[in-house]
């Protein structure tokens, strides 16, 4: 349900992921129904989009892969940047060897601080594949994460190398630790050793002379030592569960206990002869969390300094933790159950006394700050808050709790991108006038003066940034709807391009010479005063007098978009592939979407997710058809993507008379099946609101299935279970329902495992397209 796993389409990546024909920054694919007919042939003409062009090309600009020129990093505070460049020395494509190079920030001057040879191991023929890397503070020496592996949703176990610039010497680090089991290793702030991960416990290794010593010993498959256990990395993207102080001489660390939370089991029949069972700990909602510690270790090994800010250990969230800047504090975000309400506590690492700095609450439910930023050497922080209706700004003393705003009180700053302090000004994303845009502006750290836009007035459309330490600099990257990404490096605050990083012109002609469909964003008026975003794209050349098939994109659950204006990689090469076959294609943000449009727009689903969001999407589409009198009301489609997949069945079952096709995937049949921390999060626990939870589950209603319906699920779903797929199917035969069903062994909530997945699945769902939303009456 959480959109960093089943909506990744709806995400730019920062520097792009080639797929293709185009850059598509998707992981989302589709299915194939036995039976179904062969869609219109595909013409050999290079204007019209094919299911193999999208999928299964070499068309791809080489230039704009991520491993051809980064991913960008900033070194120090940005008077350089390091990049991941194709190595000269090595001219065999199947051998992945990447030089690191700096890039002066302000001359663009080129020196390759490591050469690809330089990570060879004694004995071998090629160097390591650089899956991520890290410097120590003084740039002696470079850390390679290499030979990874799978940890539910990344690659988060591997192998971990240190090389060292001035003895050019390459450690593995471990000692005789089995391969691909250490996670997330980082450098001491000093540098001169190393803190990882393995076997759930947590260890330290010396860069001087490699000695381990071992700082935890408890670490089993139930007690879990700096990483996280499977909801809180699913749900609060926390993996990397430990910190350095920054005198390098202690370690805070999250522990998780899940021995008392019950184990789902993922069945693997294809892999073996017999069939393997995985068993993991997953919290379903109102059942038993892990109980969550936060501790601080010496670095030298000894006793843990537990923190107890709570008697309830398994009722709690401690989501985020930081240390301060004495390296005697540890400062953490503590969320109670039902998530309405965090505290900023600081606790003494000497004798574990804990102070409150501050209390965010809400009536509905308060999110996750990642936007953390300490300002006047940890005297204050940055903090966002919805608490006068808009999501604002505000600085926070830590001495007296004063509250300064920082960002207007009219429209929502969406989140923090940087800090200049030495300027005395915060950047934020915002986009006051139109929700489908984003847009860099800064404020004053003091609250005094005015907020200015620094994003171009004559760049509509979607910016991201990723400043530099100094604040003088940020890698930019910009799209449309319509228009691929661009990423640049750009001066601050006056936004002047000092160089394109990368420009993607192939990708840009490779649009361009497709046969044109028109595209435009709307507001839809579904009454009482309230105004839908949507996006449309149109058949080539659209004729008012005949009749199209509507199809419609959903999400509309609180943890994602998919109105934005901005590039959507596959999603959008498909939905275009679609309006060239005849297809007008549409998707609207209803409320209870994440949009920047205030708190009450956001909020007032609480406790009814599955409820209000279907009906607000009816009459969207019933209005869709008024105001666009070419699109056949015979012939309305909905698909969506895990709590998109979810809409999609509320909608075809509660609104019989209004879908005739529906392709729900990777969806949650009953809220009950899905986990504490999202579920209970918007809905309260299902004791306390047993009615809505049953409301807003669509196999309440499966019996009211009158069209055509196909089921898409990976049977190794991990986030949301094949459960739901097995109880809606028992459901609609129940009630003698007709429906296809397609299962894809083994594969994740991403369905994009295996060879062939991603396309097979596109290509299954434009089938049945064709075949049950037919193109002709």
């Amino acid at each position: 349900m959480n959109p960093r796993t089943s909506l990744t389409t709806l995400t730019m990546c920062a520097a792009g992921s080639a797929l293709c024909l185009l850059v598509a920054c998707t992981t989302e694919q589709t299915s194939r129904p036995s039976g179904a007919a062969t869609p219109p042939a595909l013409s050999a003409d290079s204007s019209l989009l094919t299911m193999d062009r999208i999928f299964a090309s070499n068309e791809t600009p080489d230039d704009f892969k991520p491993q051809s020129w980064g991913p960008a990093r900033w070194l120090g505070n940005g008077s350089g940047y390091a990049t991941l460049d194709k190595s000269l020395t090595f001219t065999d494509r199947k051998i992945a060897a990447r030089d690191i190079v700096r890039y002066d920030t302000a001359t663009g001057q080129r020196d390759i601080l490591v050469h690809a040879e330089d990570l060879i191991p004694a004995g071998e023929s090629k160097p390591l594949a650089i899956s991520d890397y890290a410097w120590s503070s003084d740039s002696s020496k470079l850390l390679v994460f290499t030979n990874t592996k799978r940890v539910w949703r990344r690659e988060t176990r591997g192998d971990y190398w240190v090389y060292d610039l001035k003895l050019k010497t390459l450690t593995k680090l471990g000692g005789d630790a089995a391969p691909s089991t250490l996670m997330f290793a980082a450098f001491s702030p000093h540098g001169r050793q190393v803190a990882y991960v393995c076997g759930n416990n947590l260890y330290t290794q010396s860069l001087e002379d490699f000695t381990i010593k071992q700082l935890t010993t408890d670490g089993s498959p139930t007690i879990i030592n700096g990483t996280s256990d499977w909801v809180y990395e699913e749900e609060f993207n926390l993996r990397n569960a430990f910190h350095w102080s920054p005198d390098s001489e202690h370690i805070a660390y999250w522990q998780f206990d899940s021995s008392e939370v019950k184990e789902f089991k993922l069945i693997n029949y294809t892999d073996s002869l017999y069939p393997a069972i995985t068993s993991y700990a997953y919290p379903k909602v109102g059942e038993t969390n892990s109980a969550c510690h936060v501790g601080v270790v010496k670095a030298s090994g000894g006793p843990t300094r537990w923190f107890s800010p709570n008697a309830d250990a398994r009722n709690h969230y401690i989501p985020r933790m930081v240390w301060a800047e004495d390296s005697r504090h540890v400062v953490f975000q503590q969320l109670n159950r039902l998530q309405n309400k965090v505290q900023i506590i600081r606790g003494d690492i000497a004798n574990g006394d804990i102070t409150t700095l501050f209390t965010d609450q809400d009536a509905a439910w308060v999110d996750v700050a990642d936007d953390w930023n300490w300002t006047s050497q940890g005297k204050s922080f940055l903090w966002t808050s919805e608490r006068e209706g808009w999501q604002r700004i505000y600085a926070i003393s830590c001495a007296d709790q004063k509250i300064t705003p920082l960002s207007p009180s009219t429209y929502d700053a969406i989140s923090i991108t940087g800090v200049d302090e030495k300027s005395g000004y915060v950047y934020f994303i915002a986009s006051p006038d139109n929700a489908t845009q984003r847009y860099l502006y800064r404020a004053p750290l003091d609250g005094s003066g005015k907020v200015e836009r620094v994003s171009p007035q004559d760049q509509p459309g979607v910016h991201s940034y990723d400043l530099s330490g100094d604040g003088r600099w940020a890698f930019h990257t910009y799209s449309r709807f319509d228009q691929a990404p661009v990423l640049e490096l750009i001066s601050l605050p006056d936004h002047k391009v000092a160089r394109v990083l990368a420009d993607n012109a192939k990708l840009k002609k490779n649009v361009a010479a497709l046969k044109p469909c028109p595209s435009e964003f709307v507001r839809v008026d579904i009454g009482g005063g309230v105004l839908c975003d949507a996006w449309c794209i149109k058949p080539p050349n659209l004729d008012m007098n005949k009749k199209y098939p509507l199809l419609i994109h959903v999400y509309g659950e609180p943890a994602g978009t998919t109105v934005e204006d901005k590039w959507y990689g596959n999603n959008y090469l498909w939905h275009r592939l679609l309006a060239q076959q005849g297809y007008v294609v549409m998707s609207i943000d209803t409320r209870g979407t994440p949009a920047p449009r205030g708190r009450e727009w956001r909020k007032c689903i609480y406790r009814q997710v599955g409820i209000q969001a279907p009906e607000d999407q009816a009459a969207a589409v019933r209005q869709i058809l008024k105001d666009m009198p070419y699109l056949d009301a015979t012939r309305v489609g909905v698909w969506g993507w895990s709590g998109g997949g979810s809409m999609t069945l509320n909608g075809i079952f509660r609104h019989p008379e209004l879908y005739r096709t529906a392709m729900a995937i990777a969806f949650v049949a009953n809220q009950r099946f899905y986990d504490t921390i999202y579920q209970e999060r918007y809905m309260g626990l299902p004791q306390d609101n047993a009615e809505n939870f049953a409301k807003g589950s669509p196999i309440t209603y499966a019996h009211q299935l009158q069209g055509n319906l196909l089921l898409i699920y990976g049977t190794g779903d991990d986030n949301c279970h094949y459960q739901n797929c097995e109880a809606m199917i028992n459901e609609l035969i129940k009630h003698n329902k007709q429906f296809l069903v397609m299962p894809y062994p083994n594969r994740t909530h991403a369905i994009r495992e295996g060879e062939n997945t991603t396309r097979h699945l596109f290509e299954t769902m434009t089938r049945y397209l064709n075949v049950n939303l037919p193109l002709e009456r």
